[in-house]
């Protein structure tokens, strides 16, 4: 497509009403072109959760529009959000989100399950993926016997699995040591390029942020640059 793949525009997201409401978002702008990687970089409560979980259709703005691949999230009903999650976008936690009775390769094909993949070509895609984040010979490991980069590796092969628009991951290094956390990142800025992935990365990290092709700054509930 031509264009941005990622449009927010005029955002406004409120929680609690009167003098103690809370104004997470004060009319947030910018555009993010395809196969780019962007750096959301704040303060803990600036805004960069609410704002994540907006564009990714998880929480609903008061006002502005989110248009994804050149789709309106904000106005799709709660089947269109589900599709929009399960075939556009992606997410990575900081708390990795694994299943844990499943192997690491059980966990990276469940978007393809629920997509009703060809079982060969999910194995095929699970296979890539996992030798893409360097964790081939872990395939049938469970989480709780990796480590948390590992895990985190894992989570990424996931969130790619059933080939997303767009990535969006907020701060995925957080809970891991600092050698850790940059290959992590650095993975992220190899699967951007390998994958042709969008990616919007909520951090604090200087390396994520000098990793990134763009950085952009909010301070309370407003993008300052």
């Amino acid at each position: 497509m031509t264009g941005a793949l990622l449009s927010v525009q005029g955002v406004h997201r409120t929680f609690g009403t009167g003098p103690s409401a809370v104004h997470a978002l004060n009319d947030v702008s910018f555009e993010v072109e395809p196969g780019t990687m962007v750096a959301l970089v704040g303060r803990s409560g600036s805004g960069k959760t609410t704002l994540l979980n907006v564009i990714g259709g998880l929480d609903r703005p008061d006002a502005g529009t989110v248009v994804v691949d050149g789709l309106d999230v904000t106005g799709l009903d709660e089947d269109g959000l589900s599709r929009l999650r399960r075939e556009r976008v992606s997410y990575v936690f900081q708390t990795f989100g694994l299943i844990p009775v499943l192997s690491a390769a059980e966990n990276v094909g469940v978007p393809l399950r629920l997509a009703k993949s060809d079982p060969a070509e999910r194995e095929k895609r699970v296979a890539l993926l996992l030798d893409l984040v360097g964790l081939a010979d872990h395939a049938q490991q469970r989480p709780g016997e990796l480590s948390g980069g590992q895990q985190q590796r894992v989570a990424i092969a996931r969130a790619l699995a059933a080939s997303p628009r767009l990535l969006i991951a907020d701060e995925p290094t957080g809970q891991l040591d600092a050698e850790t956390g940059l290959a992590v990142m650095a993975l992220l800025r190899g699967v951007v390029e390998s994958e042709g992935v969008t990616a919007v990365v909520a951090t604090h990290d200087p390396v994520m942020m000098a990793l990134a092709d763009r950085v952009i700054r909010i301070a309370d509930g407003e993008v300052t640059c």
